[in-house]
């Protein structure tokens, strides 16, 4: 018999504290009396492969039954639901900016600050280029066994991006047989078809067990104007376009515009998108004493949204234009200076809408060694490439320099209001598709040592190197500013990492343990970044455990933060002189070389209570600090102090003070900072024939750059509801079949000058077992079809989609059936 085979035939003293009906949990054990030796278990947030799961930082556990039985289709929107998930990230309803990318935001404290893994080792940044976060449509939702969900800083452990917190997606293994799944959805409305399937296949093959697996999936559209709460658009770039915000009419004068474009019947409310993914994984004791892990994958992702014909906007050099239009607007300002430009605006409805378009490939290659000693320690080797390729486009582009020309050639056609033949734009040079490529590239190279002593005492030893690249090439036109859309500047850096690490948990008493860390990591960029974290467990009996943890964490500037140049945003903003005809106002975002890496300090205390059979708590208290934070400035409030004659503010976003935003700039530094704090609260209960859970996070805290957003809601920052939280309950009916109920709770939030009210949405499901092989789910999300609460500086569709429900009520379906 093996080393390897003689730990796998123990008794296990774990007893796992349910949260979530069997599958979501927040993980922490309790030993048995009279157990003698015990597996060894692999935590999220550890090196150590310990011989019980009793670790002082919170864990959550979503298994792979409860993500079929709530028909979540996408590992974004099963991460969205949970309580701690606050601020902004990237979904299915995000059509401004989004790429097609999906992304999970953990305390709110930005998607670039929560470290994805997948079995314990890094995921490559994805996206459509350069991108400092994972793209979590990466991630095939049929290959994963269980998501952990590690909700403390973990930077000794795992190094840069941990600060708040760290997902890891563990992936199936030994599995065997065959299992075919087939999923979909709609809307009560009956838009949003969704569809897909997969097939699963293990065996065993070579001595060891091969899974095989491919998944595909298809999301269609929502438009935003079928929503009964989404109001019209209104937009002062109108299809027949304005000179100096005026229009022509019947006599040939220029009068006042009261018209505006509602842009909500050409813009997504759900964007599609289609996936397809193949992954394998095979593990095999190569001897006696060592085992080899391969893990392959690949995922295919084309995507769409769709926004509103491009809002062309044009200063025209007066002294090319008819004395019939220029005699018409004044020759000086109000201070006598000459006014040389008109401008002119035009939705170039003629072109149709601007239609974004994503083609990314991810590969992802990992293979590991690891060997069984025979002083019951282990050593283990690992590579992980990653890479990612995207290309990406707008449809229906328009040329501004072109277009320029082409209306000082035809000013009566481009000033009556007309239509524009789309042959006539075309053959002008102005209607083109934006073309743009980008990608990242991961190598990673680890080594390490581990084991228990005789006396119990855990440790860890370990190295590392990795290496990370990234680049975005926008299109020449785009480049050149010769787009109505904003102009861009290309990205292209890497940088190299050396890292060392050490961890130990020390059994001071039979119920007193002690866990520390420390890690330095060595940057090609900025140097040396050193961090820690101390931590402690104190049994006072079986069924009732404290536990505590503080620590240091770092996040590094991420290749796009370092080496991108200008990139333009039209933001939604308030213009405080009131100048600007539009809501959407145009900002440069830079980036800087220079930056240095982010400093965090983190604690969390809590107590783990079994306070009865069947009956379970949990209460943590958490807080994070940042420093040194990489961010920009609130380009809002920047303005309005400006507004004030606060000359550091002007300076700070390149504005004047008189208000000319034609240069507004938000750059990137190292001058911000972030501290959030509140209470993590899990109770489970279950009896009989029903489980339930009920998990909730209360914010008592968030602020950045010195403003407080704990509570409030806006287009910008998200939402930061101060109360969040799920209920669950699971009852088993019969043996065959069972009913799972989900309520999701959001306290109401404080904008500027409005207020959201309570929000709960319901969703249940039902899952029946045919026979031994076949099963098939069926239920409902937001029952009730709540919609979303109003947010008049809401970032679409006037509320904030990455917050509320802006789909409403959706039918699913899955059936998986096994052979």
């Amino acid at each position: 018999m093996s080393l390897r085979t003689a730990r796998k035939n123990v008794v296990t003293r774990a007893v796992m504290i349910a949260l979530a009906a069997t599958s979501m949990t927040t993980v922490q054990a309790i030993a048995q009396e009279g157990a003698e030796e015990v597996e060894r278990i692999a935590v999220t947030g550890s090196r150590i492969n310990r011989t019980d799961i009793e670790t002082a930082s919170p864990v959550t556990v979503i298994s792979a039954d409860f993500i079929a039985k709530s028909g979540y289709t996408s590992v974004q929107e099963i991460l969205s639901m949970q309580p701690a998930a606050a601020g902004m990230s990237l979904g299915s309803t995000s059509n401004n900016g989004s790429g097609g990318s999906a992304t999970v935001n953990l305390r709110g404290m930005g998607t670039q600050r929560t470290l994805v893994l997948m079995n314990g080792r890094r995921m490559v940044a994805s996206g459509t280029g350069a991108d400092s976060s994972v793209d979590l449509n990466t991630i095939p939702v049929s290959m994963i066994q269980t998501i952990e969900i590690l909700k403390d800083g973990a930077s000794a452990v795992y190094g840069s991006d941990a600060i708040a917190g760290v997902v890891n997606i563990i992936t199936k293994k030994d599995f065997e047989g065959t299992e075919v799944t087939a999923d979909g959805s709609i809307t009560d409305k009956g838009d949003g078809e969704s569809g897909g399937f997969s097939i699963l296949h293990g065996s065993e093959v070579a001595g060891g067990n091969l899974v095989l697996g491919a998944q595909y999936s298809n999301r269609g559209e929502i438009i935003q104007s079928d929503r009964d709460f989404v109001p019209p658009g209104e937009s002062s770039f109108i299809p027949g376009g304005t000179l100096g915000g005026k229009v022509l009419d019947e006599n040939g004068n220029f009068v006042k515009n009261d018209e505006t474009y509602d842009y909500t019947d050409d813009s997504y409310a759900q964007t599609p998108n289609e996936l397809l993914s193949l992954f394998s994984s095979f593990n095999s004791e190569i001897a006696d004493d060592t085992e080899l892990s391969i893990d392959l994958m690949y995922t295919r992702r084309e995507s769409n949204q769709q926004m509103a014909p491009q809002p062309a906007n044009i200063d025209l050099d007066r002294s090319q234009l008819d004395d019939k239009y220029n005699d018409q607007f004044d020759k000086v300002d109000e201070d006598g200076n000459p006014i040389d430009t008109l401008n002119y605006r035009r939705r170039m409805t003629d072109a149709g809408p601007r239609i974004y378009g994503q083609e990314t490939d991810t590969y992802r290659a990992s293979v590991g060694l690891t060997g069984y000693l025979s002083n019951d320690s282990q050593w283990d080797m690992s590579a992980t490439y990653g890479r990612n390729d995207s290309k990406d486009s707008v449809g229906n582009s328009i040329h501004a320099g072109n277009m320029e020309q082409s209306i000082y050639d035809h000013q009566d056609d481009w000033f009556s209001g007309d239509p524009m033949n789309t042959d006539f734009l075309a053959s002008e040079g102005i209607m083109y598709t934006e073309q743009n490529e980008g990608g990242n590239e991961q190598f990673t190279l680890a080594a390490g040592y581990s084991g228990i002593s005789e006396s119990d005492i855990g440790y860890a030893i370990g190295v590392e190197s990795r290496f990370e690249s990234g680049y975005y090439t926008p299109d020449l036109i785009t480049q050149a500013g010769e787009s109505t859309a904003a102009q861009q500047d290309p990205t292209e850096g890497n940088y190299s990492v050396q890292s060392i690490y050490g961890e130990v948990s020390v059994p001071v008493t039979d119920s007193f343990t002690v866990e520390a860390a420390t890690r330095y990591d060595n940057y090609s960029t900025f140097g040396g970044a050193a961090t820690w974290k101390l931590g402690a467990t104190y049994t006072i009996t079986d069924g009732l455990m404290f536990r505590a943890v503080a620590a240091t964490g770092f996040r590094a500037p991420s290749v796009s933060e370092l080496y991108s140049g200008n990139s333009g945003s039209f933001d939604y903003l308030s213009d405080p002189w009131e100048r600007e005809q539009d809501a959407q106002i145009k900002v440069n975002y830079v980036g800087d070389p220079d930056l240095q890496p982010e400093e965090s300090e983190s604690f969390t205390a809590g107590v783990v209570w079994e306070v009865m059979e069947g009956l379970s708590t949990t209460v943590d208290y958490w807080s994070f600090d940042i420093t040194n934070a990489i961010s920009r400035v609130n380009v809002q409030d920047e303005m309005n102090k400006c507004f004030k004659d606060d000359l550091a503010a002007c300076e700070t976003i390149k504005i004047t003070p008189d208000g000319d935003l034609s240069n507004m700039t938000s750059s990137l530094t190292n001058i911000g900072q972030q501290n959030t704090s509140g209470v993590d609260w899990n109770v489970s209960y279950s009896a009989s024939i029903f489980k339930v859970t009920l998990d909730t996070t209360y914010l008592i805290e968030f602020e950045e750059n010195d403003i407080s957003y704990e509570g409030t809601i806006d287009g910008n920052m998200g939402g930061y509801s101060q109360l969040k939280s799920n209920l669950t309950i699971n009852t088993e009916l019969t043996e065959d079949l069972s009913l799972l109920y989900t309520a999701n709770y959001i306290q109401g939030m404080e904008g500027d000058g409005y207020t959201t009210d309570n929000v709960i949405y319901h969703n249940i499901s039902t899952a029946y077992h045919i026979n031994d092989a076949w099963q098939v789910t069926g239920g409902i999300k937001n029952l009730f079809d709540t919609e979303p609460e109003e947010v008049p500086d809401g970032n679409d569709m006037n509320t904030v989609p990455n917050i509320y429900d802006v789909v409403g009520r959706t039918f699913f379906v899955n059936t998986s059936y096994k052979f």
